[in-house]
């Protein structure tokens, strides 16, 4: 058997999920581990937080170059979207070359069960969950999703969903940067009548189809943007970076019905002016404002 590599990369944990996400993007990765912890006694001794564990088949990158390199070459792109030093750590790298042992099946092990909510629960496909009736469950394989559904941007949408009910149950929903299409599908199990998602990201759209066919739903996907978009909706979601928030503020005002809202996400706390100055020039107004340190979302309306 051909051995495999660990690849340590030092960054601030709050962008941890989009760190796991260009490495599933753009490397032979299997797997993504956020954190290890080592407890004593029922007291934690040691923890990683701060340090992804990546797990490589091979050390093939899209450009060719060292694997390192390209990790400080994706750091750089956001650098240059607006991203601070501090927002985004070090990405200082170190690899390991290790001998085969199962290694595929390892970097399952921390994986749990999660509550991203009181009502939506994220369950490992490998493991068994028996929800409450109250609980939707979402099956997923972290290991080849974009985007595992912990994150606390994907968080702060569904928080928005259970906040309007009445817009999701039966109604038309859109996710404008759908991933892996989680919160489509949450939606869909919330029982909306028709969603719609999409992504300018061509290797995440089959991905977001396995996804709802596991779940036994039906969305649909497709590559594109919302510029791209000719429906109205009555629940729009928009976890996307803050940069992005500000140029398709139009398109997401165009695309929502007038008695609709949009969940925006995807906002460092530190970034929130540049959306609140869309949200301003467009003509919109706030009505919720969700927080989850060091992040924050707002559900607005025309």
């Amino acid at each position: 058997m051909n051995n495999y590599y660990e690849l340590y990369i030092k960054i601030n944990p709050a962008i941890e999920d989009d760190v796991a996400n260009i490495c599933f993007e753009d490397l032979d990765c299997e797997g993504v581990l956020m954190e290890e912890q080592k407890f004593k006694d029922l007291e934690m001794t040691e923890t990683s937080r701060g340090t992804l564990k990546v797990f490589l088949r091979s050390l093939e990158t899209p450009t060719g170059i060292d694997v390192c390199e390209f990790i400080k070459s994706k750091r750089e792109e956001l650098l240059r979207n607006g991203f601070t030093e501090d927002e985004l750590g070090s990405w200082d790298c170190a690899l390991l070359e290790k001998e085969n042992e199962d290694w595929s099946k390892k970097w399952k092990e921390n994986w749990e069960v999660t509550h991203i909510s009181d009502k939506v629960v994220i369950v490992p496909s490998w493991l068994e969950y028996n929800p409450k009736e109250t609980e939707i469950t979402v099956s997923l394989d972290p290991g080849c999703a974009f985007g595992t559904g912990t994150h606390q941007t994907t968080q702060l949408c569904v928080v928005g969903m259970e906040q309007y009910p009445e817009l999701i149950k039966g109604k038309k929903v859109a996710d404008i940067g759908m991933g892996s299409g989680i919160l489509s599908i949450i939606a869909k199990k919330f029982g909306a009548e028709y969603v719609y998602g999409c992504d300018n990201d061509p290797t995440v759209i089959d991905v977001a189809k396995e996804n709802a066919q596991k779940n036994g739903v039906e969305c649909e996907f497709e590559l594109g943007t919302a510029d791209m978009v000719n429906d109205k909706f009555d629940f729009i979601c928009a976890n996307i970076l803050h940069n992005v928030l500000y140029e398709i503020m139009p398109d997401l005002k165009r695309l929502v019905k007038d008695d609709g809202v949009i969940s925006l996400s995807g906002i460092m706390d530190n970034k929130k002016d540049i959306v609140l100055e869309a949200i301003k020039n467009n003509g919109l107004k706030i009505l919720k404002t969700n927080n989850m340190e060091p992040w924050v979302s707002y559900v607005v309306s025309k």
